[in-house]
């Protein structure tokens, strides 16, 4: 082959070479501009976003609840500032982050993955809480470290303050942290995962208006998630402040009486409804829910015997005792059962039938009229008053005074109590009513279940001459002004006049009689009229002296009365579970709380 031959070959290869070079450079340049297409221009609004979320973090600034405050001003629930562990999962390297804080502010890992895994259905560019209200050492821990986290950072946020503990927590209730069934009903009200809600007492009630709107702040933040400064913010609006009835050093002394007791009081007002105080007890601390409570520490408290949660002044139903016997009195009088001068022959029993029904008196009281009956508590002589009314005429007129009906106040979870009636046994039980069961019911025995705050109400129909009010607790509403007195009075329901007087001056001689059974409280400072109550518990009492007997098969211990009996200003009512006698647990309670309520009215009016 020659030598022209072969050059023309190698030019040949390199012109092969120069087209191939070129193809692929056209190739690359195409598949470039291809690229350049697909991501500027298709994709151009999903890369913006994402973009825009690398330095652009949006947070929410929740809105301060309430506060809630008592009738002369005093703060009973406010808010404290709370500093929240918050991680944007688009930024953070999640397992990590959890690891880390584990360590540093010493909680379970396992925990924290828990928590973030509610909120797997929000896009991982929104900020999630990841831990809430930690204290100062794991909050300096985080700062320290925080740098080191990129996604991790802390927001200071307003949380629930229950200052005074145990004191009115079942009127206040508490927060808790919002439910998946809450959040399907609430959704619509701007609720999200994570949200706080009022789960019990007024928190709950008045959660719309406790509650205020949250805001939102666009904060710029560089790639290690540090803020570099605010681009737009929305302010929250407070929630709305509310005042309540409650004398709230009324309310502290009364929790006190009743700390180591099991039982409830109820401070009323006998011509509005206002509510003063009112105490269950034992009680708990809302406190506990403002961090979270863990399972363990829930089922502990919901295990707990003495029913910590249960408001028994509203939710739980007693049997009366002798405090209702002045309510078949009022009965018996009206329909002209009994003559106010009529004598009954107490020989400490009744016999009906083959049963023997004992009188609390073993030896009996003699003969005895209405006004030593009720002084002297007897109840062979309300044995036979019930006899003669029957069972239907008692509850018409212990329904007129409200009993087997809620009361209307603004609290959630209250109960009717029972005023049972023939047609009421046939209906549950599908047997006819008793003759002797219309004996128990005239002593409060028996079928009859009342609440303390419905007893209370009952007493200050008797107090006011017969008006029936509609006890409440919210005096006012920010932005709503004062609420209308006149929608908390009911029509007058007691009108027989005389039979109002014959009953009010037994009341008064209960306590200042020295027969009565309240004697052991008179005072001439401040007069109480009232009555005592002992509800039996168990059918049949135990041999023996009572102060040896199981404390759950003692007798709960009564007393209604109000004060003073010549103008009366309020009523109070105290049950004592398992008390025993009502002028010995129940009635020195009575007496000390009205004292009290009228020793704070003097001061409030000279301050």
């Amino acid at each position: 082959m020659n030598k022209n031959v072969i050059l023309r070959e190698q030019n040949n290869i390199v012109v092969i070479n120069v087209y191939a070079l070129a193809i692929i450079f056209c190739c690359v340049i195409v598949l470039y501009l291809c690229g350049f297409y697909y991501y500027q221009v298709i994709k151009w609004d999903e890369y913006k976003k994402k973009s825009e979320n690398n330095h652009t973090r949006f947070e929410r600034i929740i809105a301060p609840r309430g506060v809630i405050f008592d009738a002369y001003g005093r703060v009973i629930v406010d808010n404290r500032p709370s500093y929240d562990i918050y991680i944007t999962r688009e930024e953070a390297d999640v397992e990590r982050i959890t690891v880390a804080v584990s360590n540093l502010c010493n909680v379970k890992t396992e925990d924290l993955v828990n928590e973030l895994s509610k909120y797997q259905n929000i896009p991982k560019h929104i900020p999630v809480k990841l831990l809430g209200d930690v204290d100062q050492d794991c909050l300096a821990r985080i700062e320290a470290y925080k740098h080191k986290l990129p996604g991790l950072f802390v927001s200071v946020q307003p949380v629930r303050n229950y200052p005074w503990r145990e004191v009115g927590a079942h009127i206040v209730g508490y927060l808790g942290e919002i439910n998946r069934e809450e959040l399907n009903r609430l959704e619509d009200a701007g609720y999200v995962v994570g949200d706080w809600i009022g789960k019990t007492g007024l928190e709950r009630v008045y959660e719309s208006v406790l509650r205020g709107k949250n805001g939102m702040e666009a904060v710029e933040v560089d790639a290690l998630g540090r803020r570099l400064g605010v681009l737009d913010r929305e302010n929250p609006i407070p929630g709305r402040n509310v005042w309540l009835t409650l004398d709230w050093e009324l309310q502290r002394y009364a929790s006190e009486i009743m700390r180591d007791k099991e039982g409830a009081l109820v401070v009323l007002d006998v011509k509005t409804g206002a509510i003063r105080a009112m105490v269950s007890s034992p009680s708990y601390d809302p406190n506990l829910f403002v961090r979270g409570v863990n399972s363990e520490e829930w089922n502990d408290l919901h295990r707990d015997p003495r029913h910590v949660f249960l408001n028994r002044a509203i939710q739980v139903g007693y049997p009366p005792g002798s405090t209702f016997k002045p309510f078949v009195a009022l009965a018996a009088l009206d329909t002209g059962a009994v003559k106010p001068d009529e004598t009954i022959w107490c020989p400490g029993y009744h016999r009906l039938g083959n049963r023997t029904y004992r009188c609390w008196k073993r030896g009996g009281h003699g003969y005895v009229d209405l006004h030593r009956a009720i002084v002297e508590s007897c109840d062979v002589y309300f044995y036979q008053v019930g006899s003669r009314l029957g069972v239907d005429t008692i509850a018409r007129y212990a329904k007129l005074l409200g009993f087997g009906e809620l009361t209307g106040v603004e609290l959630p979870g209250e109960r009717t109590g029972l005023i049972p009636t023939t047609s009421w046994k046939k209906r549950h039980y599908g047997v006819p009513w008793q003759k002797g069961e219309t004996l128990s019911v005239a002593i409060g025995q028996g079928f009859v279940l009342v609440t303390p705050l419905q007893l209370a109400r009952a007493y200050a129909a008797i107090a006011n001459n017969g008006y029936l009010v509609r006890p409440y607790i919210v005096e006012r509403i920010e932005g709503n002004g004062f609420r209308a007195r006149e929608d908390t009075i009911h029509e007058r329901v007691i009108t027989n006049e005389k039979a109002l007087s014959l009953v009010k001056k037994a009341l008064e001689d209960v306590v200042k009689d020295p027969r009565g059974t309240a004697h052991g409280i008179w005072s001439e400072a401040i007069p109480i009229a009232g009555k005592t109550g002992t509800a039996q518990v168990v059918g049949l009492k135990l041999s023996g002296d009572e102060s040896s007997m199981p404390e759950h098969f003692r007798d709960h211990a009564w007393f209604a009365g109000y004060a003073p009996p010549d103008d009366p200003q309020v009523v109070a009512v105290a049950i004592i579970e398992h008390g025993g006698h009502g002028s010995s647990a129940a009635a020195p309670v009575v007496k000390a709380v009205i004292e009290k309520y009228f020793q704070l009215q003097r001061e409030n009016h000279n301050g």
